[in-house]
């Protein structure tokens, strides 16, 4: 029996699987032959393996997102929140997931498959998932239109500092902290010119009735972020 399968009896077939192929990830990318290395390594019957991950590889890369989403959720939920300004919250929390990252190689060839079109889809989905798990997580509780811009400005203040710190081989990560400080702060001058043109008397009235739609617009519960069993977001 392979190491692999000897040391996880316990694990779920798709985290045996996801284990497995982070040796091979570095090499060959998230892609079949690495995903028919990490069967062979853990010994699973292949059609169990392509049962639990049917689109292979790509399934596998998903979940290692997802693992990592979860390891921030739980670090985030331990930690004293509640006297940080927003703008502090994110920052932190985008900090954290990005430091739940246990293999730096593996995010960046998972940027490289997401990029690819017929998979851009599920990146974006990736990406918002991530950034709605942060804003449920540090209390985030608007109802209406605020709900999807939030979501939306995160996720590119996030996909735009992963890119940055992939490129960041600094052991401290510094520049890539200044970087997503600057990125933050932008986002910031962004809502105080929102709020200035809702403050000023001819605009306000101007957008009286856009203003009025959007208050309309409701988030939906589908997307509200599920608790995340075992850590792991069930995997």
């Amino acid at each position: 029996m392979s190491q692999a399968a000897a040391q996880s009896p316990q694990q779920t077939p798709k985290m045996q699987l996801l284990e497995a192929i982070l040796m091979h990830v570095p090499f060959d990318g998230w892609s079949q032959a690495a995903f028919n290395a990490a069967i062979r390594d853990t010994e699973l019957a292949p059609g169990l393996a392509k049962s639990t991950c049917p689109r292979g590889a790509v399934d596998l890369a998903v979940a290692f997102h997802q693992m990592g989403d979860a390891s921030m959720v739980k670090s985030l939920r331990s930690a004293s929140l509640a006297d940080m300004k927003i703008r502090e919250k994110v920052t932190f929390a985008v900090r954290t997931r990005l430091e739940a990252i246990t293999d730096k190689e593996a995010v960046r060839r998972a940027t490289t498959l997401f990029a690819l079109p017929h998979l851009a889809a599920d990146g974006a989905k990736l990406l918002w998932g991530t950034s709605n798990l942060i804003w449920d997580t540090i209390g985030d509780t608007s109802d209406d239109l605020n709900w999807y811009t939030k979501r939306a400005t995160l996720s590119g203040v996030y996909g735009a500092t992963v890119l940055f710190w992939l490129g960041d081989d600094a052991p401290d990560h510094q520049a890539t902290w200044d970087f997503l400080d600057r990125r933050i702060e932008n986002v910031m001058q962004i809502e105080k010119a929102k709020a200035q043109v809702r403050e000023a008397p001819g605009l306000s009235k101007l957008l009286a009735g856009p203003n009025w739609l959007a208050s309309k617009i409701k988030a939906p519960t589908k997307f509200r972020a599920p608790d995340l069993p075992g850590g792991f977001g069930g995997l």
